[in-house]
């Protein structure tokens, strides 16, 4: 990777798209377990700080599922080697002790989405699951997972709006 294509990337590339995900939010945070119920909806408040000379985003966040607090972190950035976004994911609540990995194709200005996989038991298939991530204006966004067990479409799973915090 070449310094020359990483300060292209931070002016108007995929890393600038990044940029623009950084400071303090805060939100809503709702939650699907079947498609058509909301089975919770939390405050949220998170923080996306960049790192590493711009190259990630470190995403920090703390909301609650069911009344119980939940916290996570969430490094995202953009190989530009390999042209695709990655990001990984740790919470209290969605995926135990593992860390998911996740990569997606860029999109377009304002979007990317990256997809990983969990387990969920020795004998069972892994399920998918995919983030969204768009910037809908310059002081809100929206992150949307979904759930996809095999051999079926995606379902919404959690939904964050943000609002950037002044």
């Amino acid at each position: 990777m070449s310094q020359e294509r990483l300060q292209q990337s931070l002016s108007a590339g995929p890393h600038h798209l990044l940029s623009q995900l950084v400071g303090a939010w805060e939100g809503v945070a709702r939650t699907w377990f079947q498609p058509d119920k909301v089975e919770d909806e939390s405050p949220i408040t998170g923080s996306f700080q960049s790192v590493l000379d711009g190259r990630f985003v470190v995403h920090q966040y703390t909301s609650a599922m069911g009344g119980t607090p939940l916290t996570g972190i969430a490094t995202l950035g953009y190989h530009l080697d390999g042209q695709r976004f990655t990001m990984s994911w740790v919470d209290t609540f969605h995926v135990g002790t593992d860390i998911m990995a996740l990569q997606g194709e860029a999109g377009v200005s304002d979007r990317f989405s990256v997809l990983g996989s969990y387990s969920v038991g020795e004998q069972s298939p892994r399920w998918g699951w995919r983030v969204d991530i768009q910037v809908t204006g310059p002081d809100s966004l929206v992150v949307t997972h979904f759930n996809i067990e095999p051999g079926a479409e995606p379902q919404r799973a959690i939904e964050i709006q943000y609002k950037r915090r002044s």
